[in-house]
């Protein structure tokens, strides 16, 4: 008998799992969000709170820290690919739109 499987809308995520009512709720909302910008701002306020609250526990500090700038590494590291797709994005403003104006171009390889 074949085995039905749900569609990706209907079949429960990995994270959903484990979660309480309420945070399955939050893990649907949080679905639409792009990027990593809000958990590297709520990393910075659980550092916080964790150099007010153990202010002797640098090890945690230290760790949490470097989480924080593993994140925001991640958050501003383009692909190669993206760099490629920029350079032709800009070297077709400059060929179809700056040179035609008269802008003089230096382009450099």
């Amino acid at each position: 008998m074949a085995k039905k499987t749900l569609s990706a809308a209907k079949r429960p995520s990995f994270y959903s799992q484990a979660l309480e009512e309420a945070e399955k709720i939050e893990l649907e909302e949080d679905l639409g969000v792009d990027g990593i910008d809000q958990e590297i701002a709520l990393l910075r306020i659980k550092l916080r709170e964790l150099i007010e609250s153990r202010p002797d526990r640098i090890d945690l500090h230290l760790e949490a820290a470097s989480t924080i700038a593993r994140l925001v590494r991640t958050r501003y590291t383009i692909t190669r690919e993206q760099k490629k797709s920029l350079k032709e994005a800009i070297t077709k403003v400059i060929t179809e739109i700056a040179v035609p104006l008269g802008v003089k171009v230096l382009m450099g390889n």
